[in-house]
């Protein structure tokens, strides 16, 4: 069996101060990966690439359903979490239950936090401003066309009417 482990925030945070200690520069992202699709192996790539340790912060069921209503996610927090963990560019993964990352970003302290593909500008602003209180940096990258779990969906919704 692969790297599977699901980690706690406390294992997270424990995890996160030894690394600042070896000076290693630690990157999060966030996200439901309901789906997992080509543009997350790229976008996690290139988030991976801004430094030493990727920690996935993935919304929990409970936290995908408030956000993306009740018919989602389609595939259990603990599979997600499994796919993701086997990626090359992902060294942890943390389930969050809430709407938001922010307590777990304070937890955890971030270089950078990541975000790609559709988000909603309001949130992004938030997270923005509250991860910058200790000098984390934001950065996004560019939806890529074609790509998201909610227009995969779609599509096999379609094949099937």
């Amino acid at each position: 069996m692969g790297r599977y482990e699901i980690r706690t925030i406390e294992e997270i945070e424990k995890l996160a101060r030894e690394l600042r200690q070896q000076n290693k520069i630690i990157i999060t992202t966030n996200g439901s990966y309901d789906i997992l699709q080509p543009a997350h192996a790229r976008f996690l790539e290139k988030a991976k690439s801004l430094g030493d340790a990727l920690i996935v912060l993935l919304n929990s069921d409970e936290s995908v359903r408030r956000n993306k209503g009740e018919k989602r996610p389609i595939i259990s927090e603990n599979d997600r979490a499994y796919l993701l963990s086997e990626l090359k560019p992902v060294d942890y993964v943390v389930i969050f239950p809430q709407d938001k990352p922010l307590e777990y970003l304070e937890r955890i302290k971030p270089h950078y936090h990541v975000k790609g593909g559709t988000y909603i500008e309001e949130r992004i602003n938030e997270e923005k401003e509250f991860i910058e209180k200790w000098g984390c940096r934001y950065k996004t990258f560019e939806l890529e066309e074609n790509f998201s779990s909610t227009n995969i969906i779609n599509k096999i919704l379609d094949v099937y009417k």
